[in-house]
This record gives C-alpha cells, sequence and structure tokens, in this order.
C-alpha cells in the first residue's frame, strides 16, 4: 500500500509547518525530556510486554508478537497525535528520528530475546539497513524539513495552509491505514480471527501502562503539561505499521499470527491517546 507512506510524508510536511528551527534547538540544548523518554520507550516498554505476555494465557507466536510491538517505537501517528493536543511537537519529531536508528539494532534484540524466551528459537532479523534509515529519513524528515522552511520564508502561506490540513490530514491517514490493517486481516484463516478480541485486552493493557509510564516519569522529572502530554504519547503508541511489516513481510519473520497484537493494537490506540491527552490538558496545572 503505497498511499500510506505518502499520508505519512503529507502528515509530517504539515507538522512542520507548524514548527521554527528554535523549536528544535530548545530540545537539542535541554535534553533531559527527550533522553527521559528514550530510556522509558526503549527499556521500560519492553520489559512491560515480556511481562504482560509471561503472564498472559496466549499462544507463544501471540506473546512474541507483543514483544515486537513494543520494540517499535511510535513514528508519524505518535507525531500527528502530539500535534493535534498541541503537546511539544518538536520533541516528539526529535524521539522519532533517533528512533529510526535506534531501531536498527534494538528491534532485531528485543525481537530475537522474545523469539528466545517464549519459542525457544535464536532467529536472526536481517533488517535491510539502509533502506530502512532511507526510507524513514524520506517519510518523516524530510517532509518536516520542507515545512520548516516554508513557514520561515513564507510564514503567510505556511498558516493558509496549515490549518485546513489540521483537520484533512488526520482523517486521510487515518481511513488508508484502517483499510491497510482490514487489508491484513482479512487475510487470516478464520479460526486464527477468533483471538483477536482475546487478546485486545492485553493490548489495550500495553498501551495504558505506556502511556502512564511516560506521563508519570514527565511529572517526577517535573516537566511540563506539554512534554507530559508528549512523552505520554510517545511511549504509549507504537509503531503498528512496522511491527506488522516485521511480523508478517517475507522478508523479516514471514509469519501472520506474530502480526495479530500490532493489529489489534492499531485499531484503537490512536484515539485511547488522544483520550489520554486530553485528560492530562484538563488536569490540575502542575508546571508549564
Amino acid at each position: 500500500m503505497h498511499l500510506l507512506p505518502l499520508s505519512l510524508g503529507l502528515l509530517m510536511f504539515g507538522m512542520g509547518l507548524s514548527l521554527s528551527v528554535r523549536d528544535f534547538h530548545r530540545v537539542l540544548v535541554s535534553p533531559r525530556a527527550m533522553i527521559t523518554g528514550l530510556c522509558c520507550q526503549m527499556i521500560l516498554l519492553p520489559c512491560i510486554a515480556f511481562l504482560i505476555a509471561t503472564m498472559a494465557n496466549m499462544p507463544d507466536e501471540i506473546k512474541v508478537g507483543f514483544v515486537i510491538i513494543a520494540a517499535c517505537p511510535g513514528g508519524a501517528t505518535s507525531n500527528l497525535i502530539t500535534y493535534l493536543l498541541r503537546g511539544n511537537v518538536a520533541l516528539s519529531i526529535s524521539m522519532t528520528t533517533i528512533n529510526s536508528f535506534l531501531t536498527l539494532f534494538s528491534v532485531p534484540f528485543i525481537v530475537f530475546l522474545g523469539l528466545y524466551w517464549f519459542m525457544g528459537e535464536g532467529e536472526t532479523i536481517s533488517l535491510p539497513v539502509w533502506s530502512t534509515v532511507w526510507n524513514i529519513f524520506i517519510i518523516t524528515i524530510i517532509p518536516t524539513i520542507a515545512g520548516v522552511f516554508i513557514k520561515y520564508r513564507w510564514p503567510v502561506l505556511a498558516g493558509k495552509i496549515e490549518r485546513p490540513g489540521r483537520y484533512v490530514l488526520p482523517v486521510l491517514y487515518a481511513i488508508i491505514f484502517l483499510v491497510a490493517i482490514l487489508g491484513i486481516r482479512n487475510g487470516q484463516p478464520g479460526e486464527i480471527s477468533d483471538i483477536y478480541f482475546q487478546i485486545a485486552p492485553y493490548a489495550i493493557l500495553l498501551n495504558i501502562l505506556g502511556m502512564l509510564t511516560g506521563f508519570s516519569f514527565a511529572l517526577l522529572m517535573g516537566y511540563g503539561k506539554k512534554t507530559q502530554i508528549t512523552l505520554s504519547v510517545e511511549i504509549g503508541i507504537q509503531n503498528s505499521a512496522l511491527a506488522i511489516t516485521i511480523a508478517s513481510s517475507v522478508f523479516f519473520l514471514n509469519n501472520p499470527v506474530m502480526a495479530i497484537p500490532a493489529i489489534v493494537y492499531g485499531f484503537f490506540t490512536f484515539f485511547s491517546a488522544v483520550l489520554f491527552g486530553l485528560l492530562i490538558k484538563k488536569s490540575i496545572r502542575i508546571r508549564w
């Protein structure tokens, strides 16, 4: 499905129109929040997924699927939600940029542990490194830079494009992503499809615990509400598209069953993250 990466690129362009170089400068000169989020994403969330999978009564392949989704940090979707909630978009995009390189090493390692722990298999995942980096660069970084440049060079034009795009592009992305997920789901045998509702509570639990982890650490570190929202979304929203690809693609694990947790996860996390962010915005002001 070529429309999905195209829509992601358009979303990143629209978010770039709302940013300035100073936004990224603030993140880089004060990287504490970014380091906090990266540690939660790369260490704590996979540990939570291992714990849930170990305690759950599920087939081993499904348990590995939970590890896979926890190993894939949120991409453009978390950036979009942060943007809609008016969180720290520069922090969100900066984390996505760094994650795009870290996952080249973290995903194979974490998924290897999942395979070994739950299935006793020491399979090696061969990620197409330069292709992955290049695709992520084209889809996320270049459109964002283009948007930032247009806002810097033609701010009035940027405002005219950005305002309607805030509403149109999320709808476009949601429709295309839903079609992509349904296409994979319909390819599953009937007896496998029955397990979707059985694992939904565990997928919801992983999502909620991820958001609570991000929010708790942001609160503990004394970050303002914009950063609280951003870290909650970044750690609570995983990259379902990447997880589905790793689990089901012939280039990786070639196991559609392992993709089921990511498919279920992708159905509701957009809405749960938006709701969680709105609850933070409406709560007592802690410190801006």
